[in-house]
């Protein structure tokens, strides 16, 4: 296929309604942003084609270029996270033209309540599929994320299936605020009648979900004075953890910024407050403007850096991913690390010859075609650090593994 000149890059939210619609999950195609020109190549935050967007007399429709990349955890484990058309197609042979399918919706952590309905509910269904709305960004303070509501929906799907009914779960790529409908999503994946499984609470246990939040302030007040509980809380709100910086170094295409994001969305599920800082992103905010000289390089892996420990200085974990092939800007990057708490360097050593096969932006081709000048690995220099805390070959290890290996460290 030969890609459009002009293209558009996702946001988080695109991305999972673009995969949500490449499913056959809904015909809608809201974009934030102003449209070049159509057709469009939509590519995600490393450049990466994923679709091409045309023109219809219905509205914009997306031709996939290339598989989605997939990170770790539950939410995407590819037995879960199926196009619509295929659930949609299994269940239908499963219950036949007569049959039923009720769709449960788990997008909050259910309570005793919604469990003790479930077989209320699902009796008069031939068939029970528990749909997981999962968004790639990270959740709001305090809200389950995209690993555990698969987990919880797991969960569901069992208890389900306890009672005898047959049931089968999936996982929705989900854009909150593109005009999407539950019901109309649900009944693309092959469902006759939704209920989303939260809207069974009543108000009591509505009113004490509410109150969660303040539970241990109001203690505070009753066991202690006014003013000795204004002390109790202002201490709790000051208490910082130490904060790090996971640094990962590779070369393009080595797997870095896939280990990186699934790390980070482990940390962030385990309720460790992580901020990602990717190579192809920060070049779109912090760093526009800037080249890919040897100065720029490292001016931008430097500032990836300062950002990094003003993120470890107040508590948090910053996970960061650029090339950084030189040793002069990575020390640079851990004399900052390190004065704001811990830094850990993750070598991805990945072989040049397994990342130039890789290559899913295109961008090992041009540089042997001299089209793209100074390109690490090809026509500049990647100096290999000599003190990784950590080195993984993305050949050889899988993403859990490499995951499960730099959290031993943490």
């Amino acid at each position: 296929m030969n890609l459009p000149e002009a293209t558009y890059v996702l946001s988080d939210d695109e991305l999972d309604l673009l995969e949500l619609h490449l499913g056959g999950g809904t015909d809608r195609l809201q974009l934030d942003g102003d449209l070049p020109q159509v057709p469009v190549t939509l590519t995600d935050v490393e450049n990466t084609p994923l679709a091409v967007l045309r023109g219809t007399d219905a509205g914009p429709s997306a031709e996939a270029v290339k598989p989605f990349a997939r990170a770790a955890g539950p939410h995407w484990d590819p037995a879960l996270r199926r196009p619509a058309r295929d659930v949609s197609h299994g269940l239908r042979r499963e219950v036949g033209p007569e049959g039923t399918v009720l769709a449960l919706v788990v997008d909050e952590a259910p309570t005793r309540q919604e469990l003790d309905a479930l077989p209320g509910l699902t009796s008069s269904a031939s068939a029970v599929l528990v749909l997981v709305p999962v968004q790639r960004r990270s959740p709001a303070p305090g809200a389950v994320g995209a690993p555990g509501l698969a987990r919880v929906g797991m969960l569901v799907r069992d208890a389900v299936g306890a009672t005898g009914a047959r049931t089968s779960a999936s996982v929705v790529p989900w854009a909150p605020g593109r005009g999407l409908d539950l019901a109309t999503v649900a009944a693309r994946y092959g469902a006759d009648r939704t209920v989303r499984l939260s809207d069974v609470r009543d108000e009591g246990t509505v009113r004490r979900l509410a109150t969660l939040g303040t539970r241990w302030s109001d203690e505070v007040h009753a066991l202690y004075p006014p003013d000795v509980a204004a002390e109790v809380e202002h201490a709790a709100r000051g208490a910082r953890q130490e904060g790090t910086v996971v640094f990962f170094t590779g070369l393009s295409g080595s797997g870095k910024s896939t280990v990186a994001q699934a790390l980070a969305a482990e940390l962030d599920d385990e309720g460790r407050h992580t901020t990602l800082l990717d190579g192809d992103a920060v070049r779109q905010h912090l760093s526009k403007g800037l080249g890919f000289d040897k100065e720029s390089r490292e001016l931008n892996v430097e500032r990836i850096g300062y950002v990094a420990s003003l993120v470890a200085y107040h508590g948090g974990i910053a996970v960061a991913a650029p090339i950084a092939p030189f040793a002069s800007s990575r020390a640079k990057v851990r004399e900052m690390a390190e004065a704001a708490g811990r830094f850990v360097l993750v070598h991805v050593s990945t072989p040049l010859e397994v990342c130039e096969a890789r290559d899913r932006k295109g961008l090992y081709a041009k540089a042997r075609a001299g089209e793209i000048p100074e390109f690490t690995g090809i026509s500049s220099p990647y100096e290999e650090p000599t003190d990784a805390d950590l080195v993984i070959d993305t050949s050889t290890v899988s993403v859990e593994d490499a995951v499960a290996q730099v959290k031993e460290l943490l």
